[in-house]
């Protein structure tokens, strides 16, 4: 006969707190009050009572506009705290800083997560570039450089949802052929397309298995960047994203 294990007690409204957080994961996007709740089986009131205070906290955003809720910033610092010792994380971040040298742009690490791609670390460059991208930032999956190399690489179902959504709010990237380029070139560029005047470059990192593990940009102004699938930014990119690959167990050449 199997003994029970004894739960050891706890703080319920941590745990119920706990519920809404993960409603708000399960969204994927934020989502008004009646949406959260249905997600956390809860009644409004009282998910709209735990929502003030993981707002206060910033473990929860609330929109000004529409009034929908979203992962907040001490959300993401916590996920992005929990990550630190994940082998994408520990291999590209060492060879940040010598990227960023060697081609005198910002660079940084984006990393997948259920709202889309987050940006997990940035080195900007001495020039600096005016933009509204930072640490935690998540990256839309169309119009950015990293955005569309994890919409490239990803599983369909992984991203589908995201892009579809999207897609209902613009049909300006509805253009299928950038995702295939992707795959083709084995990155992305933009130009100014988020954020006016500043261009990417983008490239995936792969792990031992051949899965998308992270990606790897470069943004700068548009006068400074150059954004050719052949010029200096792009092959030091692939350059880098090819040895944290190896340094993950990729072998090179593997397909």
């Amino acid at each position: 006969m199997t003994k029970k294990i004894k739960q050891q007690p706890g703080i319920q409204s941590v745990e119920v707190a706990a519920k809404i957080l993960r409603a708000l994961i399960d969204a994927g996007r934020p989502a008004p009050l009646k949406d959260v709740a249905r997600l956390a089986r809860m009644h409004p009131g009282k998910a709209h009572r735990y929502l003030v205070s993981l707002t206060r906290t910033e473990l929860v955003t609330q929109d000004d506009i529409s009034g929908h809720y979203g992962i907040g910033p001490m959300a993401i610092a916590l996920g992005l705290s929990g990550l630190r010792n994940v082998d994408v994380v520990r291999a590209s971040t060492a060879l940040l800083p010598a990227l960023r040298d060697e081609i005198n742009e910002t660079v940084l690490l984006a990393i997948w997560s259920p709202q889309g791609p987050v940006v997990f670390a940035l080195e900007e460059s001495s020039r600096p570039v005016s933009m509204n991208i930072r640490v935690g930032s998540i990256l839309p999956m169309l119009n950015t450089a990293s955005g569309r190399v994890f919409a490239a690489f990803m599983p369909h179902d992984a991203v589908s949802a995201l892009i579809d959504a999207e897609l209902k709010r613009s049909r300006r990237h509805a253009d299928t052929k950038i995702l295939d380029e992707t795959r083709l070139r084995g990155l992305a560029a933009v130009e100014g397309t988020l954020v006016p005047g500043v261009n990417a470059v983008s490239v995936p990192v792969f792990d031992h298995k051949n899965r998308i593990a992270g990606v790897i940009g470069a943004l700068g102004p548009t006068e400074d960047l150059d954004v050719s699938y052949d010029g200096i930014v792009a092959r030091a990119l692939l350059r880098t994203a090819a040895e944290v690959s190896r340094r993950m167990g990729r072998e090179p050449g593997q397909l």
